[in-house]
């Protein structure tokens, strides 16, 4: 059985006490802290720095999975890596240099992904599947929390879990978009391991009955 992780992302918390959620969540159980980074560039919104990576990093012992959307994306790679991120991830369009930008991450001792929007083809792996830790498939169009899950992301969660499964590499799987209790285990057939929940879980009062309620549903896959 596959070892699933739950990675609530930050976007949808109580930003006026972000230490105290953050703590809260991983007591209710999360794996991996999610950090959505948004330029108004590459997507139409405006989030959070790498200040706020390290100031919440003292919070709390799970790694922290920093989800580039900004454009161009050398320049704060290493900003990242030196504010504590653990793992970093970006959209091959933000790239001019693909095998060099996963190679910048990894340089700065941080494990490195890319991201595929909804419309992004996967060609983009053919050649640097040996320096990914991590693919990440957006099941929405990045820029905003609280969308609804596009169904055709679970063709697309397939087609990556078989080039995973062939390349033999040990390489995470994560979907971000719309994830919820209803269709968690829909995304884990399709072969995703980790799963990102923004307003699926900080939208609730319950933290823990929120992913004990998803990792039922992962039990049952």
């Amino acid at each position: 059985m596959p070892t699933y992780r739950i990675a609530p992302s930050i976007l949808s918390a109580d930003f006026a006490r972000l230490g105290e959620e953050v703590r809260n969540v991983v007591a209710a159980g999360a794996d991996i802290i999610h950090f959505d980074v948004m330029d108004n560039h590459y997507v139409p919104n405006l989030t959070i720095g790498p200040l706020v990576c390290e100031a919440i990093r003292p919070h709390v012992q799970v790694p922290i999975d920093v989800h580039l959307m900004v454009k161009p994306v050398d320049r704060i790679i290493p900003d990242f890596a030196k504010a504590s991120a653990n793992i970093i991830t970006f959209h091959p369009e933000a790239s001019e240099h693909i095998d060099r930008s996963l190679q910048l991450i990894r340089d700065n001792g941080c494990r490195a992904g890319l991201v595929f929007n909804p419309a992004t083809p996967l060609h983009y792996l053919d050649h640097v599947m040996d320096k990914l830790d991590m693919i990440l498939i957006m099941s929405v169009n990045p820029g905003f929390g609280g969308q609804s899950f596009i169904p055709e992301a679970l063709k697309k969660i397939e087609a990556v879990r078989k080039r995973i499964d062939e390349s033999g590499r040990d390489i995470m799987l994560e979907v971000d978009g719309g994830i919820k209790i209803e269709n968690i285990a829909a995304a884990a057939r399709a072969g995703a391991d980790t799963f990102v929940a923004g307003s699926a879980i900080f939208g609730k009062p319950d933290y823990k009955a929120v992913i004990d309620a998803m990792r039922a549903q992962l039990a049952q896959v």
